[in-house]
């Protein structure tokens, strides 16, 4: 199998090109647009719009560059990403678009249109066969599945419960709907937290399985007939349903390759990676660390595995920044994604993908 081509580019400027101008050029010369057609088609964009609080998302004019070159094509591109399992800004759609405006993700801004993949609730899916070791079928926000090409801009940092959160974390993870991401997280299904619980009824009203009762005014979730669907997560004013996040980092990574694979399969795809304030935790968090090493640059390919072993490769021949939580914990494993979270190993993700055929982890890197 012949290896996978990367594209790579620095962060350094001149007087005659900015860092979107070098964007531009660098996913031109990965050959987006020679090899993608984009005429009269909608393009699903998927980027993380970060949560309130966090600053280390990526900007705004980064999608901007995507979207122009999508529509220099005679594309029709959107940004795309789905509710968060979590509670937080971005849990249901109009909380979600609140937030990317904020952060500064709006059609005057980027060029093109936000759309939140899993609709008001994140109940809004597709299911999509994929027959895999953990997933049968994947649970993916409708939107994400209606485009006719699927491109992925993704903030290249660590994760404490992946190692890192790259490319297929950002597609796998990020384009599940609420139910879908229960599937990743949980071996098991919600629960409530009784003392927050108002008894509203909006959960019983909400599950169609009937599997949610009451006593002493305190909601229960009958798990033989709860499916982990999440609906009762979306519609609690009070958040008071919860999940067990009880799966292991390795079966979670696992899930998340088989996931990825249910988006891009069958369609066009392209994919950007960039490595830029590598925060040790993911921009679902509402703040972020220090970066744990320098910023390296921005990463291009078709194939989503060798674009995260590129980055990951890239980040861990980089030194530590001084003060950060990767020159705390020390070089010991020589990765800086174990050694910044010991509890994690990044390349389950990594040969599962390769190992359903979702890529490759040879890859030449081709710098311009």
């Amino acid at each position: 199998m012949s290896k996978s081509k990367v594209y790579y580019t620095n962060f350094h400027t001149t007087f005659t090109e900015n860092l979107p101008q070098k964007l531009a050029r660098l996913i031109k010369s990965a050959g987006m647009l020679d090899q993608i057609d984009f005429q009269n088609k909608y393009a699903a964009i998927k980027i993380h719009f970060g949560e309130l609080g966090n600053l280390s998302f990526l900007r705004p004019n980064y999608a901007k560059v995507v979207a122009d070159l999508v529509k220099s094509g005679g594309g029709k591109p959107f940004l795309t990403d789905c509710n968060t399992l979590y509670v937080g800004s971005r849990k249901n759609a109009l909380d979600h678009l609140d937030t990317a405006y904020e952060n500064g993700f709006s059609p005057f801004s980027t060029g093109c249109h936000v759309i939140i993949g899993d609709g008001l609730k994140g109940t809004d899916e597709i299911l999509i066969p994929i027959d895999g070791e953990y997933i049968k079928e994947a649970k993916i926000g409708r939107a994400v599945m209606d485009a006719d090409i699927f491109i992925s801009l993704t903030h290249f940092k660590g994760h404490e419960s992946t190692g890192f959160g790259g490319t297929l974390k950002n597609i796998g993870m990020g384009c599940g709907s609420r139910a879908g991401k229960m599937e990743m997280h949980n071996a098991g299904k919600p629960h409530v937290v009784a003392e927050t619980c108002i008894s509203c009824g909006a959960c019983a009203k909400n599950c169609a399985h009937s599997a949610i009762s009451f006593q002493e005014k305190k909601a229960r979730i009958d798990h033989n007939r709860c499916v982990g669907c999440g609906r009762c997560i979306g519609v609690c004013p009070v958040d008071a349903i919860d999940t067990d996040l009880d799966e292991s980092n390795d079966i979670l990574n696992c899930k998340i390759a088989e996931y990825t694979k249910a988006v891009v399969k069958d369609r066009p795809c392209f994919h950007i990676s960039l490595v830029v304030d590598v925060s040790p935790y993911c921009d679902c968090h509402s703040e972020n660390d220090i970066p744990i090493v320098p910023n390296v640059g921005m990463f291009a390919s078709f194939d989503p595995v060798a674009l995260d072993v590129a980055c990951a490769d890239a980040v861990n021949s980089q030194p530590a920044v001084a003060g950060s939580l990767l020159e705390k914990h020390g070089h010991k494993h020589k990765d800086h994604f174990t050694d910044t979270h010991p509890d994690t190993n990044w390349k389950t993700c990594v040969a599962h993908g390769v190992k359903i055929g979702l890529g490759s982890d040879e890859y030449e890197l081709i710098t311009i």
